[in-house]
């Protein structure tokens, strides 16, 4: 399926008032990993309340025990205090890369504002080496800001 085609089912499941909010979320995670070949993992971690460290919300994936991340650790947590996009072709070249799992090859990591503040971010990891495009960037913005409309 293709980014534009995605594009419509984001706005379909968003707006779809009778789900709960997370319910939406966890079906934006399981649309976008059933139709990017290249999205192994894809969840969504959220600021946690007043501390300054990152809590896991629905995904679509491997298991992971990385339910809490501190602002700064990992490519997460480094988003969370940079507030842009940070794009990972080879997870193995970064120094402050948490593992989740072996078969992780390339990670992106796109913010969600409300209101100018950073409230979240979406997190996918690929099983491939560099497969993320600008093209993937642009569709995961306005996912995000899909999101944030959901969520303000």
């Amino acid at each position: 399926m293709t980014f534009s085609k995605l594009k419509s089912e984001i706005l379909a499941l968003v707006s779809h008032e009778r789900l709960s909010i997370d319910e939406r979320l966890l079906n934006i995670c399981e649309l976008l990993e059933a139709n990017i070949e290249h999205y192994n993992w894809v969840g969504f971690y959220f600021k946690n309340g007043d501390k300054n460290e990152l809590k896991l919300g629905p995904y679509v994936g491997e298991p992971t025990d990385h339910t809490i991340i501190p602002f700064g650790k990992g490519i997460c947590g480094q988003v969370a205090v940079s507030n842009e996009n940070f794009v990972v072709p080879d997870v193995a070249a970064q120094d402050n890369y948490i593992a989740c799992s072996i078969t992780v090859k390339a990670e992106i990591v796109v913010p969600i504002f409300v209101n100018g503040e950073n409230i979240g971010q979406i997190d996918i990891d690929s099983n491939t080496s560099n497969p993320f495009t600008e093209a993937d960037e642009r569709f995961l913005e306005f996912v995000c800001e899909e999101v944030a409309k959901l969520l303000s």
